[in-house]
């Protein structure tokens, strides 16, 4: 397999006919470079199109970026051979200085020209392109695989059996469709925990899933850290004080899916509020770490301004804290299981978690057509128990669904009107 099969491949295809402008954001080595290679072998050989109309150019290469920076019409011109269209995949846009007004141009000139434009940083593209992209530019991200798509490249049998039930599960989150649990063994659970296990614990860069051996894989997500805090961090963000802010991620990873403060986290890393609060967005924005918010509707009772953290990829994030023990070894093992469901469902849904002052609390209100409250219990059930926090919640909000994730465990029961399934996390 010359490719790993990305689910945003097929989306991006869709939308190049179009004249919009196709911004693919994303982590650094998240494949965007990849994608690029795909979309271009794709339009040659199924779109048919001329390779001479295919043009892919990276802003990394420094004599690329001057040409394009001192004349991008010239630039553009050199490459029209006809009038017929004209593809340019521009890779690592954001190092150009003065990006959105020169993609403008691009756009406002050249009918025939389609561009395709990578970046690292959701921060530094938003602020080059947003107000002079408004109605010309659409943006897509992509993140490091999906536990599907791991599954899809390792056991692409076992990942068949895996999507009719996370379609399922999915839809209960996105709009509230319910469905009846699995009954008697799950014949295919201790495969896909296994699976799921291997992903909690190396993430899922490609390069990271790529490799076989678990050492190398070590080595990789290190020099992911080190390369991401000099390119993104120093040389392109210019944040010069690297130790504090390794730090900080280091800080935030031990405290994984813990509600953090950073008024208190300030005093431990000799920083002061302002400072940490513009350097956890910058972790946020080079898509580093996920905050959620509180879920609330009582302003008395419950929080409104703490948030949790989680990271982008689990990988990533054990490398921090220099730990890649097996899940059934771990004390953080809960935390892991929260971190993988959020990334899981996040794109199906807006993700908050609830919490009153008198601590009661359920990990994660999914914010759809209704809330729906999911609790995470890597554990091993033999029926379907729940806690009095999840009670809680129902009796407060009435959510007709709930989810509790477990470690291999299918199940259902009724709470009044609301109906709780428990599903294994192994088809999260």
């Amino acid at each position: 397999m010359k490719y790993i099969n990305r689910l945003l491949f097929d989306e991006l295809k869709k939308w190049l006919d179009r004249r919009e402008i196709v911004a693919i954001k994303g982590p650094r080595q998240s494949g965007k470079t990849t994608m690029l290679e795909m979309l271009s072998e794709w339009l040659i050989a199924d779109k048919g199109i001329d390779s001479n109309h295919v043009n892919y150019i990276t802003f990394e290469d420094r004599g690329v970026l001057d040409s394009f920076s001192q004349d991008p019409k010239e630039f553009i011109n050199r490459h029209m051979t006809d009038s017929e269209m004209h593809y340019f995949l521009i890779d690592e846009a954001q190092y150009c200085q003065s990006l959105g007004q020169k993609l403008k141009l691009i756009y406002d000139l050249f009918r025939n020209a389609k561009l395709v434009i990578t970046g690292s940083s959701s921060l530094e593209l938003k602020n080059q392109t947003g107000k002079f992209l408004v109605g010309r530019m659409l943006e897509f991200e992509l993140f490091p695989l999906s536990f599907y798509e791991y599954l899809s490249y390792a056991d692409p049998g076992l990942a068949k059996m895996y999507k009719e039930w996370n379609d399922k599960a999915t839809s209960l989150v996105f709009d509230g469709s319910r469905f009846k649990a699995k009954e008697g063994k799950d014949i295919f659970n201790d495969e896909l925990l296994k699976y799921a296990s291997e992903y909690m614990k190396f993430g899922g860069y490609p390069a990271v899933v790529l490799e076989k051996d678990p050492a190398a894989k070590e080595v990789i997500l290190r020099n992911m850290v080190n390369n991401y805090i000099d390119k993104d961090i120093v040389s392109f963000l210019q944040i010069t004080d690297t130790i504090k802010f390794r730090k900080l991620a280091t800080a935030i990873a031990a405290s994984n899916g813990a509600i953090i403060k950073l008024e208190q986290l300030a005093n431990e890393i000799g920083s002061y509020f302002k400072e940490l609060t513009k350097l956890a967005d910058v972790l946020e924005q080079t898509y580093v770490i996920r905050r959620i918010g509180p879920y609330h509707r009582n302003l008395v009772t419950e929080l409104r301004k703490a948030h949790k953290f989680y990271f982008v990829d689990i990988g990533l994030r054990n490398s921090l804290i220099e730990n890649f023990s097996d899940m059934n070894k771990r004390p953080d093992a809960g935390s892991i299981a929260e971190n993988f469901v959020l990334s899981e469902l996040f794109s199906h849904s807006k993700m908050h978690f609830w919490r009153t002052t008198a601590k009661t609390e359920v990990d994660f209100i999914a914010d759809g057509k209704e809330p729906l409250p999911i609790e995470v219990k890597f554990q091993h059930f033999v029926a379907p128990d729940v806690n009095r926090s999840l009670y809680g919640f129902l009796d407060e909000y009435k959510s007709p669904n709930c989810m509790v994730v477990t470690k291999d465990f299918w199940g259902e029961r009724k709470h009044g009107a609301s109906n709780i399934v428990f599903v294994p996390i192994g088809y999260i």
